[in-house]
């Protein structure tokens, strides 16, 4: 199936979905919001935090007080139930497997970003379904360093429960915390540029800031597929 988007779409709907997860925040899923004095007020920022649950976006775009736009799979766009809504409330959507699609949903991410908006990414690339932090992908990195955009850290708790991995809906009157951290500066690894590792530390230093707002255990590995992956990356934790 296509996988394409009208980009006059993306984010129609986000000034509605914040005026309503606003106060939703407070009633049905009580939030605290630590350290919203790192998100610029003005410019462009790439919010990164780490995944747990489907919930976590609405919950983003119901915290921070701009509008947020984020790059999300492709395969949103295979369900008639979410083609049209999910790019519409502010998604960009990425094909994760490579090509020109993917190539087209990094330029419009970079040129958000050129506008001086609010990106979001999650660096880990998809939901962790073992709870753990695991390592993340250069993909933020590359466009920090491409666009000049800082990079703030962000840690959520609590989506999990609110809204598990494959469960459809959100659990209302449970809890959650948004912390965001101080934003890593691209132009501080400017001088790295040129080199093979520069995107691989810069994303490194980005999970650890996520690992101390969120205080999950990290495995220097990428988000498990299969239950098998799930067993291995415990045991790794523990050790």
């Amino acid at each position: 199936m296509a996988r394409s988007v009208n980009p006059r779409i993306i984010g129609r709907l986000s000034p509605l979905a914040r005026t309503v997860m606003a106060p939703s925040l407070r009633t049905l899923w009580p939030t605290r919001i630590e350290g919203l004095e790192h998100v610029p007020e003005l410019g462009p920022a790439i919010i990164a935090p780490n995944h747990l649950s489907e919930f976590d976006s609405p919950l983003l775009m119901g915290a921070l007080p701009r509008q947020i736009t984020f790059l999300g799979k492709a395969e949103y766009l295979d369900d008639l139930t979410t083609r049209w809504i999910v790019p519409a409330i502010g998604m960009i959507p990425i094909d994760r497997r490579g090509g020109r699609a993917s190539q087209d949903a990094l330029d419009a991410a970079t040129t958000r970003l050129d506008r001086g908006e609010l990106l979001g990414i999650y660096p880990e690339g998809t939901r962790s379904r073992d709870g753990f932090l695991h390592r993340g992908k250069t993909g933020v990195a590359r466009l920090a360093l491409r666009t000049g955009a800082p990079i703030v850290p962000v840690g959520i708790i609590g989506t999990d429960r609110i809204q598990p991995c494959d469960q459809a809906m959100p659990t209302p009157r449970r809890r959650a915390t948004v912390r965001f951290g101080a934003p890593l500066d691209p132009d501080d690894y400017i001088e790295m540029l040129g080199q093979e590792t520069v995107h691989r530390h810069l994303t490194d230093d980005l999970m650890r800031r996520i690992q101390l707002l969120s205080g999950q255990a990290y495995v220097d590995t990428y988000p498990a597929t299969t239950r098998s992956d799930i067993a291995d990356h415990a045991v790794a934790a523990a050790g």
